[in-house]
Order: C-alpha cells, then structure tokens, then sequence
C-alpha cells in the first residue's frame, strides 16, 4: 500500500441536438419560416427526446438514484462518498423540456452538500478553438455558470472545457473569468515522465489543474465488458485495490455519465459495481473521496503545466488532441464556416439566431463527420445517428448553408441596423474606463447597455477624464458605429463645474438612444 491519495469522481453528462436530417422537407411543407421555427425544422426533435427519455431510464435515474443513495449512507463517516458532475447546458435544457422530474433528483444530490458542480461550455461547443470571435468562449462559460447559479443555487470555482480540451489560453480564460482549477486529460504528451496523480499549476498563469487519470477511468469508461482484458471482470474490490496501490496525492476518475447504463447496460453489472464502489474504497485507511476545490486546498501545485494551442489536448480517442472533430477537410470545412457565419450572427445581434448558432456548435455535430479507423471509429460509428460521417457531413452542411442563407435575408432588413447597434462586442474591443493615464479602473463595457450600467457605477473622475478627452464618442462612432448618438455626445461640453450634473446628462443621453433603437429594431422594451 503507498501513501494518502483523495479519489475524484466526475461525471461528464450531456446529450446533443440531433439535426432533422429531412429539414429540406421541412422548408418545402411550409410557406413562411420564421426565425422562431428554426430550431423546429433543423432539429430532430422527436429523435432527441426519445433518446434523452431512454437514457434517462436506463442510466440517468438509477446511476442518480445509487448516488444518492451511498452518500446517505456515508453521510457523517469518517470518509463521506463524495462526487462532481459537469451538465452541459443543452443536457439542462432537456431536463427542463422532457424531464423535469429528472432535475430535481440531480437538485436532490446537489443539496447533500457531497458534490461539486463544475463550470462548461453552455453548448458543449469547439468555441475555444473558434480564432474569429475570442469572446464566445468566455461569453458560454458565463452562460453556464449562470445557468448553475439558477437552477443550483450554485456558483462553480472549477471549469471543465467541452471534452477536456485545454491549452494554455484557456487556462488563461478560466483565470480571468475567476476559477480557481481546470480539469483535462492527464496525456503522456504533455506530462512526459511526470505522474497525472499530482495538483500542477498553469503555465503563464497561477490556476491549478487536475489531470484526468485516463488509464483508470478507462478501465471503467471502455473496458468494463471487455471479455479480451486480461483484468475482466472487473469488480468493486478489484479497483478499489488498484486504488489503493496508485501511487500519488490525488487520482482523478473522469467519465461519461451515460457509462453507467446505457454505454453498459444494467445487465453488465455496470450499477452494481458503481453502488459497491464506495464500500470498498472505504476499506482502504489511504483512500478518501474528494472534490477538486477541496483537493487544491490540501495539494500545492508540484509542477508546471504548458501546452500551447497549436498542442491543444482532449480527452478524445488515441490521439489525445482536437482531431476528433476536426481532423479530416470536411470537419474543417464545417467548422470554418460555422465560425464565418458567427461574425455575421453577431453582428445581426438577433437573440434567436444566436442560439440556433450555437446550437449547431456543439461538438457532437462534428464527432459524427470523424473517419477515422480501428477503435475510435468504433466509438464515433456507434454514437452516429446518420450511419456514416458522410452522410453527417451533408446534412449537416446542408442545415447550415440554409442558415446561412437566412442570416443574410436579415441583413437586408431594417430593424437588423438598429438591432446591430445593440450588439455586444467582443471585449477587446470593449470601452475600459480609465481614472487617468496609465490609471485603469476595472470596468469593461462591451454593449451601450453596459456602458449605461457602467456610467452609473464609475467614479466621475473616470467620466470627467474621458469626456475632456472625447474618448466616448470615438468609441460610440468607432466601434459600436452609432455616429447619432456619438455626435450627441460630442455637442456636450469637455468640462463640466458639475461633476453629478455631467454624469446626469450622460445618462439620460444613453437611456434615450437606448429606448430609441430598441423601438427601431424591434426588441421589446
């Protein structure tokens, strides 16, 4: 037996939006398609609620349900089962939609106070691969952790990016949108003759990273009912003792929800060995379960972490990397296009395209189109609802050129002008407010809301520094390209004996613009 090690459970648990692979039948039933229906006709509906109420039966009820269960029974022991889950937001959604009685029994688990919620990408997308637009990675992650927030009464100190992709810009993301840890895959690349069984720190920034331990969440995730390992069966007791033998401060045991129970039927015995998981492990004095805001409270960081983005690693397939989604020309092909078509969503700023967009980012979309050979083919052709990633690539080619499409009728549209000039730029381009030079303060506005939130909050200092400059203005005009209200403000005067009087007019200024393009572009007051 080696030293203490703290075990961490999570589960992965997402389901995708299947495409109507029948959409161009669709268009043609119905005379007129508003934005509205979109989701309707591109979206396999009927397909995509059987499947989450199969699943739901099959693993998510009685997986939730064992949970819940052995965290009762531990609950006040010497060693409490502990566990995290990362729900994708598009998996909330169907909870929402299809089984709400669902949600609760995972509100249940959450309440017992032995789990750990960790942050995603809203729509389990590629969007930290996206160089066009910077700012919808970090725009999803906030999604979601609102989402969290509301439905949890939970804020997340841990981010999970989509299928454990990670580099070290987003571990720069994650720091600055204020976690504390990220968790990806622990790859022989990146670590070399290092162990994933340690707390490690982020190269060029100071979050910590936990390393998924591949071999042995594996053992569980794809070789369970392997009857060609030599390890098969494996048992509760079994793994526990290779628990106990791992050497290392902190294990980390990271896998699909779906494996227990639907990856492996209930027949395999797939429940049960998840149900007597915990009994064993307690039998062990080197073993403790643990969460990972709890783990890099205990652990300091025993080493550095770099992998720059042209290395990016994933949790997927042999390989490690990106190349499960974009891998071959017509994965890239997609996902280039998808990333073109965003600039103009974006710019359109119609709430209702920009989820149909990011609906079609989510990366099963493009796990569908992988050709690869052996066993990750196998994996991709069993999760496939199209058959073959031919035939993903057409319909899915074919869904987003007609989105396409219509995303440039709106452009032709007179609301859509009015509509643009309350979008939200990325945040590079964002107005930073400045007490003086070389003085910034922390506010950032990326909209004319924001920048009507902000003016109410900012020191007048800031205001009275901007204004002598005509710094608002040239923004306004610049970047959001609203020369209206830009020149408005440029009539004012650049110095004001009344400060509060300055910040008044201001003020109603914007709040008047405001009310005046909502109305133009038709968004409701």
């Amino acid at each position: 037996m080696v030293g203490l090690a703290d075990i961490c459970l999570i589960f992965e648990v997402h389901q995708p939006l299947r495409l109507n692979r029948n959409f161009s039948l669709e268009v043609v039933k119905r005379r007129k398609i508003s934005i509205k229906d979109l989701e309707e006709i591109y979206f396999d509906q009927n397909l995509n609620r059987e499947i989450f109420m199969h699943v739901s039966e099959r693993c998510y009820f009685p997986a939730g349900r064992i949970i819940l269960e052995q965290i009762d029974r531990f609950r006040g022991e010497k060693k409490p089962f502990k566990v995290s889950f990362s729900f994708s937001g598009v998996f909330l959604e169907q909870c929402e939609r299809w089984n709400p009685d669902l949600l609760d029994l995972f509100k249940q688990i959450v309440e017992t106070r032995c789990v750990e919620l960790l942050c995603q990408t809203y729509y389990h997308s590629l969007a930290s691969l996206n160089n066009l637009d910077r700012s919808e990675f970090p725009e999803q992650i906030e999604l979601h952790r609102q989402t969290i927030k509301e439905l949890f009464g939970y804020t997340p100190s841990v981010l999970e990016n989509t299928e454990c992709l990670y580099n070290d810009e987003v571990a720069r993301v994650a720091e600055k949108l204020g976690f504390r840890v990220v968790v990806t895959e622990g790859a022989d690349k990146i670590l070399g003759w290092r162990s994933p069984n340690y707390v490690y720190k982020a190269d060029g920034s100071s979050i910590n990273v936990l390393l998924r331990n591949y071999r042995l969440s594996d053992d569980i995730g794809f070789r369970f009912t392997s009857r060609d390992w030599d390890q098969y069966p494996l048992t509760a007791d079994k793994y526990a003792m290779w628990l106990a033998h791992t050497p290392g401060q902190v294990i980390v045991l990271f896998m699909d929800y779906e494996t227990f129970g639907e990856h492996y039927w209930a027949e395999s015995g797939i429940l049960e060995f998840l149900r007597w998981l915990p009994r064993e492990v307690s039998k062990w004095e080197n073993l403790c379960w643990s969460i990972p805001s709890e783990i890099i409270n205990k652990y300091p960081p025993s080493g550095i972490i770099s992998v720059p983005p042209s290395d990016t690693i994933s949790w997927a397939d042999i390989e490690r990397d990106v190349s499960a989604w974009l891998g071959n020309p017509q994965q890239n092909t997609a996902f280039n296009r998808l990333s073109n078509i965003g600039l103009l969503v974006k710019d359109i700023n119609d709430p209702g395209l920009i989820r149909v967009w990011r609906y079609l980012q989510i990366s099963d979309h493009f796990h569908y189109m992988c050709t690869k050979g052996g066993g990750p083919g196998i994996v991709h052709e069993h999760f496939n609802p199209y058959g073959n990633p031919i035939d993903a690539f057409i319909v899915y080619i074919d869904v987003l050129l007609d989105f396409e499409a219509r995303c440039r009728v709106e452009t032709t549209k007179p609301e859509t002008k009015y509509r643009r000039l309350l979008r939200r730029v990325p945040i590079d381009e964002g107005f930073k407010f400045f007490y003086g030079l070389g003085m910034p303060t922390q506010l950032v506005a990326k909209s004319l809301e924001e920048f009507y939130e902000a003016l109410k909050n900012v020191s007048v200092k800031s205001i009275a520094f901007h204004m002598e400059r005509g710094d608002f203005e040239k923004w306004i005009s610049n970047i959001i390209g609203d020369d209206d209200l830009a020149s408005r403000i440029a009539g004012l005067p650049k110095k004001w004996n009344n400060r509060g009087e300055m910040r008044r007019t201001l003020l109603r200024l914007l709040k008047e613009r405001i009310r005046e393009l909502r109305k133009m572009s038709r968004v409701k007051i």
